[in-house]
């Protein structure tokens, strides 16, 4: 073993103990985002229209300050509360379930004010006829019947000066009640108020709501008081916490909610572990048997590979405490893209060094010659993927972010392995005599088929099913789209036994709901999702239907969804600008590192037919575009523009000989060279996304059959459109 060889095995040694170190044990190591362990993704924005611009300056601040106290008095562990925007905030809220106290709890103002009320009958029989008398308001007693109250307007004593709030017990009803208690201004004036007002009535407004109106039989002087108003004991509690925690300086609206419950959470990771598990496994017995010694090689390169991903996270969260990177949903659809690269690297390498050995040379010059014929195609493949994950991150929302950032981890990864690892492991092999033969199957031989002269055929297949897509879309309208990008809510429970859409539909109806969309799948025919697009909360109506129509059918919640429509135009906007600037980028790197934007438009071309295509078959099939579904498509448009620049690799390495070939013939011949690595890519890489749509779990369902679908129509543009088409501008031009 010579000494660079030894010195490049220790540096792997040395990479693989740091990788196990920083990924295990996973739970300390490696975030797993809401999606995938369950809990509360929420959005709210300050409602600080009403302030003066001095109130507004630190109207998000103090209600993060408030909202901290508030969720750190309900236990959670490691939240989230950080600012988004001018007037967002954002909260995460791990394993909390409880999504109506939560929203509770948070949502309240908690605004309390006391106000003196005038019993004058008369008075009050006026203000009921719409003649409020000047200085009062007329307002309502909330679960008394709703009986009418004439307050003062003057606030008679604020609750910016009540020091705590407890609930306890009336000693006669047994009711739960809530015990406050004055800091020693608000003793004062609670004495004062009281001591003035013997005989009168004392309303307690809280949010601009009557909750009792007790009478004040004498002055209270010891600083505390109790409010009862028909409370259950959660209600009392919640209530409770935000009067101690003080109340926000303006409402807040909710703008998205993302709630999974565990069950959904935890399916999500063991489906999606054991589908891409399978996937893998499936993929290396293919590889194995394949390309036999360069396959176990591979194999091992792909483990390393997968290992490097999360060992790469896990030193970053070690290193960057207070910028955790956290595992999504999206995120795995980066590693698959990854390890589709990653296997991609391997097979060009191997098929590289499977020509040499045809060509008669040595299995030692074969694999340096295999090597430096692939690093070339390697390494455009991975930069132009880098270059759109980083205009990804740059421009896109929080789950692209997501996608983008675990993308770039995997392409380094991937380019670490394909070319320092599985070199190295080939030379090692081949020095210890394990490789004095390289045999490799070969279900492919040298093909002469002329793609070049079916591409008008292709053409007008292509251009039929890319303006169907469009058609498609134009004719769902807003119904192709998730509530990501139109606003709307979506529900999804889980039944003991499943129920028949019909059924479910008779029960929409009955609580009003009738346009409300109903979505099972086959796979899973006990879970329904129900879409409505209703600005309002409409879960309770639902559920309360659900249980009377099924009443023997339980069923558990799994996830509730809502996004406003200022929020889905915003993630609409994101979405579109992170596809204009990924595409832009690669425009720019593939013209200037082909020296022809011929090959760049036509590469963009290609990889925008794939992404038209896989999203009008995904929309006929009935499924609808949100956010995963975008990061299947960018995943898609990785894929696509990785095998369409392999070819062109090909195409300027043919080029570069030289000799009496026309362009037709180059283009031909490059087509049929890599014919082989191109269907054994689209192999590989389905026996992972096939397996994920089999049995990956419902949530992972639709993303899976987006990258069927677009990974063969990616297969089918990179020999049929992308180079055939800088031919046909070629020709034009002449």
């Amino acid at each position: 073993m010579t000494k660079n060889l030894r010195n490049k095995l220790i540096l792997i040694l040395c990479v693989i103990g740091a990788s196990i170190y920083f990924t295990f044990p996973v739970q300390k190591h490696i975030n797993l985002g809401l999606d995938l362990k369950g809990g509360m993704h929420l959005i709210y924005r300050v409602d600080a229209d009403q302030l003066d611009d001095n109130a507004k300056k630190d109207a998000v601040l103090r209600a993060i300050e408030i909202l901290r106290n508030r969720i750190d008095g309900m236990g959670v562990a490691e939240p989230v509360i950080q600012r988004q925007g001018e007037y967002q905030i954002l909260i995460q809220l791990p394993g909390v379930t409880d999504r109506e106290s939560a929203l509770s709890m948070i949502g309240t103002t908690a605004k309390l004010n006391f106000y003196i009320v005038n019993d004058n009958p008369q008075k009050l029989q006026e203000a009921i006829k719409g003649q409020i008398p000047r200085g009062y308001m007329l307002k309502y007693i909330k679960k008394e019947d709703n009986e009418p109250i004439l307050l003062e307007k003057k606030v008679a004593l604020s609750g910016e000066t009540v020091s705590d709030a407890r609930v306890d017990f009336d000693q006669f009803t047994s009711q739960p009640r809530i015990s406050i208690t004055f800091n020693s201004d608000g003793s004062k004036q609670f004495a004062k108020v009281t001591e003035k007002s013997v005989g009168k009535r004392l309303a307690i407004v809280l949010d601009d709501e009557v909750l009792s109106a007790p009478n004040i039989k004498e002055p209270i002087l010891g600083g505390s008081g109790q409010i009862s108003g028909d409370f259950s004991f959660d209600e009392a509690a919640i209530l409770a916490l935000s009067l101690r925690s003080g109340a926000l300086p303006a409402p807040l609206i909710l703008e998205e909610e993302r709630t999974i419950g565990p069950l959904l959470g935890s399916d999500s990771i063991k489906a999606g572990i054991n589908a891409t598990l399978t996937g893998m496994i499936l993929l290396f017995i293919f590889m194995g048997i394949y390309y036999l010694k360069a396959g176990i090689i591979s194999n091992i390169s792909l483990l390393l590979n997968l290992l490097l991903i999360f060992g790469s996270m896990g030193f970053l969260n070690a290193m960057l405490p207070q910028s955790q990177l956290t595992l999504t949903l999206p995120g795995i659809a980066g590693i698959i893209l990854t390890l589709g690269m990653a296997v991609d690297a391997n097979v060009l390498i191997n098929e590289r060094i499977r020509e040499e050995i045809v060509n008669g040379n040595p299995i030692q010059g074969a694999i340096n010659n295999g090597f430096s014929r692939a690093l070339k195609a390697i390494i455009d493949s991975n930069t132009t993927t880098l270059i759109a994950a980083f205009m990804l991150f740059q421009f896109g929302s929080g789950p692209i972010k997501g996608f983008a950032v675990t993308l770039s981890i995997g392409l380094m990864a991937s380019l670490f392995t394909a070319l320092f690892v599985t070199k190295t492991i080939f030379l090692l092999a081949y020095n210890a005599g394990l490789l004095n033969t390289l045999p490799m199957l070969s279900f492919f031989k040298q093909t002469k088929i002329n793609f070049v002269s079916k591409r008008m055929i292709c053409f007008v297949i292509s251009i039929v099913l890319v303006i169907a897509s469009f058609v498609v879309l134009a004719q769902k309208g807003s119904k192709a789209y998730g509530i990501d990008f139109v606003g709307g809510q979506i529900q999804e429970y889980r039944f003991q036994t499943p129920i028949e859409t019909d059924d479910l539909r008779g029960v929409l109806k009955k609580v009003g709901l009738d346009e409300a969309i109903i979505q099972q799948f086959d796979q899973f025919p006990e879970n329904v999702i129900i879409r409505t697009s209703h600005g309002a909360d409409t879960t309770a109506s639902i559920e309360e239907g659900l249980r009377n129509a099924f009443p023997n059918n339980g069923f558990e919640r799994l996830r509730i969804e809502q996004v406003g429509p200022v929020v889905g135009k915003a993630l609409r906007k994101a979405a579109l600008l992170a596809i204009i600037f990924a595409l832009g980028g690669i425009l720019i790197y593939v013209g200037f590192r082909f020296k022809h934007f011929d090959f760049a438009t036509a590469g963009i071309i290609a990889l925008l037919h794939d992404v038209f295509i896989s999203l009008g078959i995904l929309v006929i099939l009935g499924r609808q575009v949100d956010l995963l579904v975008i990061t299947a498509l960018l995943t898609i448009a990785g894929y696509s523009i990785n095998d369409t620049i392999i070819i062109y690799d090909r195409i300027r390495e043919n080029m570069a000989k030289g000799g009496r070939k026309n362009l037709s013939e180059v283009i031909n011949t490059s087509i049929n060279q890599t014919l082989g690595r191109t269907i054994l890519t689209t192999i590989t890489t389905l026996l992972v996304v096939v397996t994920l749509f089999l049995k990956g779990g419902e949530v992972l369902n639709t993303f899976a059959l987006c990258l069927i679908i677009g990974f063969i129509a990616g297969t089918y543009s990179t020999v049929f459109i992308a180079s055939p088409l800088v031919l046909a501008w070629e020709k034009r031009k002449k």
